[in-house]
C-alpha cells in the first residue's frame, strides 16, 4: 500500500471541520490524484477524519459537523477532488455521514463530474481470513482481519492489552499477502505464542469487546496509529458484521491446514 502522508494531522488538527474545507480539498487535490487503489483512498480518508477529530473533544459532534458543513461544501464545489472526498466519506464514515455523502456524491456525479478509478469499489472489499496471535499468558493479543479488493489484499490488525482491561493499544494496516502463513510460522517457532484462525463472527466479537473497553495506547506513535485508523476500523467492523451474518456456518468448516492453504494458492489450483 502507498504511504499515507505522515504530516496530515498538522494540516487538519488545528481546524474545526467547518473551517477546514479549503485545506481538505487542497490536500485531496495533491494526494488523491496519485491514488490508484481503494484501500489507499480509505487510509488517507481515515487519517484525515482522525486528524479532524483531534480538534473536537466530542467525536459525535465532529461527525455531525462534517455532515452539515463539509458535505454541502464538497457538493457545491463539484470538482473531481470534491467528488472523491464524498465517496471516501460514504465508504468509511459513520452511518449519518455515509448516507449524506453518498447522496451528495450521486448528485455531483450526475452533473458529469469524473469519478476516480477506485470509486465503484471503495468500501466494499471481500472479507478474507481472520486470526489472532498472542502470548500464552493472555496478556496481549493482536486480532487481524484481512480483506480483498480483487487480487490485492490488505490487513487491519488491532493490538489488545488484556492487562489494561482489554483496551485497544495499537492499530495498523498493511499488505496481507502471505501474512497469515508468516504469522503461523512465527507462532510455531515460539512456544510462548498462540495462533488461531478465527471466523468473521469471532473476530468481530473480540474487536467489539475491545472497542467497548476503550483505548489505552502507551506511546505517542500508538496513539497516532489509533487516531489514523479508527474510522477505517469502524467501517471494517460494519462490513465484517454483515459477513458474519450471511455466513453463519463458516466457523463450523474448520481452519485450513498450512499445506491446504499453500496448495490453494498455487497457480492453477481450484
Amino acid at each position: 500500500m502507498d504511504q499515507v502522508d505522515p504530516d496530515i494531522a498538522e494540516f487538519f488538527a488545528p481546524l474545526a471541520p467547518a473551517q477546514a474545507f479549503g485545506v481538505v480539498l487542497s490536500e485531496a487535490h495533491e494526494v488523491l490524484r496519485q491514488v490508484r487503489e481503494p484501500i489507499d483512498a480509505e487510509l488517507w480518508g481515515s487519517d484525515m477524519i482522525g486528524a479532524l477529530s483531534r480538534s473536537s473533544p466530542d467525536e459525535a459532534a465532529m461527525m455531525r459537523e462534517l455532515t452539515s458543513a463539509l458535505v454541502p461544501a464538497a457538493e457545491e464545489a463539484a470538482t473531481p477532488e470534491a467528488l472523491a472526498l464524498l465517496r471516501i466519506f460514504a465508504a468509511i464514515g459513520p452511518p449519518g455521514l455515509r448516507a449524506a455523502a453518498a447522496e451528495a456524491a450521486d448528485r455531483v456525479a450526475a452533473l458529469g463530474v469524473p469519478e476516480q478509478s477506485w470509486a465503484a469499489a471503495i468500501g466494499m472489499p471481500k472479507v478474507a481470513e481472520c486470526w489472532h496471535f498472542g502470548d500464552v499468558g493472555g496478556r496481549q493479543e493482536s486480532v487481524t482481519m484481512t480483506f480483498a479488493y480483487g487480487a490485492r489484499t490488505h490487513a487491519l490488525s488491532v493490538l489488545i492489552d488484556h492487562g489494561r482491561g482489554g483496551k485497544i493499544k495499537d492499530v495498523w494496516a498493511g499488505d496481507a499477502a502471505g501474512l497469515i502463513d508468516k504469522t503461523f510460522l512465527a507462532a510455531e517457532s515460539d512456544p510462548l505464542v498462540v495462533f488461531e484462525e478465527l471466523d468473521a463472527a469471532d473476530a468481530h466479537g473480540r474487536l467489539e469487546r475491545a472497542i467497548t473497553a476503550g483505548e489505552h495506547p502507551e506511546h505517542p506513535d500508538q496513539r497516532d496509529d489509533i487516531v489514523a485508523h479508527r474510522a477505517l476500523l469502524y467501517a471494517r467492523m460494519s462490513l465484517i458484521a454483515v459477513e458474519s451474518a450471511i455466513s453463519p456456518g463458516k466457523s463450523q468448516e474448520g481452519p485450513e491446514e498450512p499445506e491446504e492453504r499453500a496448495g490453494r494458492d498455487q497457480p492453477g489450483a481450484d
